[in-house]
């Protein structure tokens, strides 16, 4: 049986897809328009976010986000803002460390200001980095300073290495009438490994009654001379029975006295000749010397003097030499050096003295095994005016060890000492051939 299709049924039919078609289309563009209100808020979102950001990194953190329908972009608004509030705790806790800082800055800058010295950093060319504000009075200076390099303002002394000063007397050419030392440190520092820090002092005033207390002390030392000269002459005619014989007791004692009067002159022309040094230099009168004879000389006339202590003084000769020598001075050294070695050595120990050759250099050497010298004080030792016979109760001016180091360096030589604490202290001079 076949179905028979009129046209009115296939009107029908058609109506019916038509209808069918149009519900389908009116759907899809139903979706399609819930999903453009869709992208449009998440569009709007987007932006107000990147609004919100942007407020936030120029400094704005009171932007917030508001609430949004959407669940999930409800949270990441809750995310951000909890982002922003902590961003602007930590800026509060900045601002306020900041201005510790700056107050602690600003109360060390007052301190640095308020010294008498003045404090310098620079590089390793020896370029000015930083500086307090008083060494512009110094060098004559107000905004020019900073990549200067400080030579132009400063000169040394010794002609040392800038890096090399340690207490130093240096010289400021805007403030001649001055007086100035400085030292020089490098930081300890891996980011300023290159850097340098110098300080400056004024020591004028220092210097100044340094001078007077030298002046009057030389001048004291010169008028005592003449007493104790006078003293001697007496003695040595008292000794030479010039007023009658001296018995056994009255010659000893005698003796005694002629002896402290000696160490009393002595101690007299050490102070005189340092004067000397500091005005004139130290003037050399030279002559061929033999070493090995010139060092026998000087234990046998100390042999008594270190006999009382019981130090035996040894002499090793290695190598033997004739220089051209201020015999005189030389002389006085050596004596000053066993001199030290009999007073700060332990009883019953050796006073070694040494003589060889090392790299075209005559080397001595006076070693003893005694009470040495400390960390502290081995760097002062030839210092003018240090003495460690205050802490042994012994006297002295502590000028010997100073006036021996100018005669040697006069002779274009060197005197160093080493020493370690209740073991040995050794005095090495080092004589160029």
């Amino acid at each position: 049986m076949f179905l028979h299709i009129t046209n009115s049924n296939l009107s029908i039919l058609l109506i019916l897809i038509i209808i069918t078609l149009l519900g389908v289309i009116n759907h899809l563009l139903k979706r399609i328009n819930q999903s453009q209100n869709k992208h449009n808020d998440i569009s709007e979102y987007v932006a107000n976010l990147i609004n919100t950001i942007n407020s936030v990194r120029y400094g704005n953190l009171i932007a917030r986000l508001g609430k949004h329908p959407n669940k999930d972009l409800n949270e990441v608004s809750k995310c951000i803002n909890r982002m922003i509030e902590t961003l602007n705790d930590r800026e509060k806790m900045i601002v306020e460390y900041q201005g510790e800082l700056r107050r602690n800055n600003d109360f060390l800058q007052v301190i640095i200001n308020s010294l008498t010295d003045c404090i310098l950093v620079l590089d390793e060319e020896d370029k000015i980095i930083q500086y307090t504000k008083n060494i512009a009075q110094w060098f004559g200076e107000n905004n020019k300073i900073i990549n200067s390099n400080i030579l132009k303002y400063i000169r040394t002394d010794k002609k040392q290495s800038i890096k090399n000063l340690n207490d130093d007397e240096i010289y400021i050419e805007a403030s001649p009438d001055k007086r100035f030392t400085a030292s020089v440190t490098r930081l300890n520092s891996a980011e300023h490994k290159n850097t340098y820090l110098m300080i400056i002092k004024d020591v004028t005033n220092q210097k100044e009654i340094e001078t007077l207390k030298e002046d009057f002390i030389a001048t004291l030392t010169h008028d005592l001379k003449v007493p104790i000269i006078a003293e001697s002459n007496m003695l040595n005619f008292l000794l030479s029975g010039k007023f009658g014989e001296l018995n056994e007791k009255q010659t000893e004692a005698v003796e005694n006295m002629q002896k402290s009067n000696n160490e009393l002159l002595e101690l007299v022309h050490i102070v005189l000749d340092t004067y000397k040094v500091r005005d004139s230099g130290i003037e050399l009168f030279k002559q061929p010397v033999v070493l090995s004879k010139l060092i026998k000389e000087v234990a046998a006339e100390m042999e008594p003097i270190a006999e009382v202590s019981k130090n035996p003084i040894i002499v090793k000769i290695q190598k033997d030499n004739e220089l051209l020598l201020d015999k005189f001075q030389m002389k006085r050294v050596l004596k000053n050096l066993i001199q030290n070695a009999i007073s700060y050595g332990k009883t019953n120990t050796d006073i070694e003295i040494k003589l060889f050759e090392r790299d075209k250099n005559a080397i001595i050497t006076v070693k003893d095994f005694g009470k040495g010298i400390s960390k502290e004080n081995i760097s002062k030792v030839f210092n003018k005016y240090f003495s460690a016979s205050k802490k042994f109760r012994k006297i002295g001016t502590g000028l010997g060890l100073y006036l021996s180091k100018e005669i040697v360096e006069a002779h274009q030589g060197s005197l160093i000492v080493q020493s370690e604490e209740n073991k040995y202290t050794e005095f090495c001079i080092t004589l160029p051939m």
